[in-house]
């Protein structure tokens, strides 16, 4: 049997597809304009990978903001329970799951089977997203992904007053005016990224082991501090990229849905 998952983000959309709970194929784009467009790009990238067709998917399962827009799928779910199956099966010993998406922050506890029992989300401002990473990097004149390692090379961190992310980026204009290093700027972002995360992190009392998902998981920096802030190390599964996590889970519902119609 093979089953899919589709997640439509504001920043990226991911499609995987599994066989005998094993990924044979997946995709990351960057979402444009029209959901339906990203969902398409990125599960024809999955099939082309696999090398199978779109007719051979026995089911498949739409998430993310996205999902009420995509024309192929066979049922949509919330990304809260998706990224709470997908956690699981990146890492089954996770208890809370901290994903940072691009336009909300998630903090979730979940229990042995993958559901969600607690959560709490930030979708009320960029900061805190991966928004608000892509518009700091921007202001910095360098790749998101780049924007992890500044870490590791600052020197002496620079703070920025607010995490709101307009007067974070006028902070961080006057700091590049006045002749700071981009390493310790860039620090300084991860660092006001991290805390912000620790608030939503410490308000449902996270528990080991406590993994992080989503497209920042990639950025050590914010995990680092992430780490110290509440007081628990993060770990991030290698089983599979963590951005995948919200399509992973949409393929394993997919896979469950496809049962109950065998039956």
């Amino acid at each position: 049997m093979i089953t899919a998952g589709c997640d439509v983000g504001s920043l990226t959309s991911k499609a995987v597809l599994m066989k005998n709970d094993r990924i044979i194929g997946f995709h990351i784009v960057k979402s444009r304009v029209k959901p339906e467009a990203s969902a398409q790009e990125a599960m024809t990238g999955a099939c082309s990978q696999s090398g199978i067709s779109g007719d051979e998917i026995n089911c498949c399962v739409g998430t993310g903001y996205g999902r009420d827009k995509i024309p192929f799928v066979d049922h949509v779910m919330s990304e809260i329970a998706c990224h709470g199956k997908g956690a699981r099966w990146l890492m089954p010993s996770v208890r809370t799951m901290i994903d940072i998406g691009g336009q909300d922050c998630k903090a979730m506890k979940i229990d042995d089977t993958g559901k969600v029992v607690k959560f709490v989300t930030n979708d009320k401002c960029a900061s805190g997203t991966g928004r608000f990473l892509e518009v700091m990097a921007r202001v910095l004149g360098v790749e998101i992904d780049e924007l992890g390692l500044l870490s590791k090379k600052a020197k002496a961190r620079v703070i920025l007053a607010s995490t709101c992310t307009v007067w974070a980026q006028a902070d961080v204009i006057k700091y590049l005016n006045s002749g700071y290093a981009v390493e310790d700027i860039g620090a300084g972002i991860n660092t006001a990224m991290a805390n912000r995360i620790a608030i939503l992190a410490n308000t449902i009392k996270a528990e080991r082991d406590i993994s992080m998902t989503g497209g920042v998981a990639k950025n050590a920096g914010v995990v680092t501090t992430l780490s110290k802030a509440i007081g628990h190390r993060i770990k991030i599964a290698r089983k599979a990229d963590p951005q995948l996590a919200g399509a992973i889970g949409a393929a394993l519902f997919a896979e469950e849905l496809a049962k109950q119609r065998g039956k």
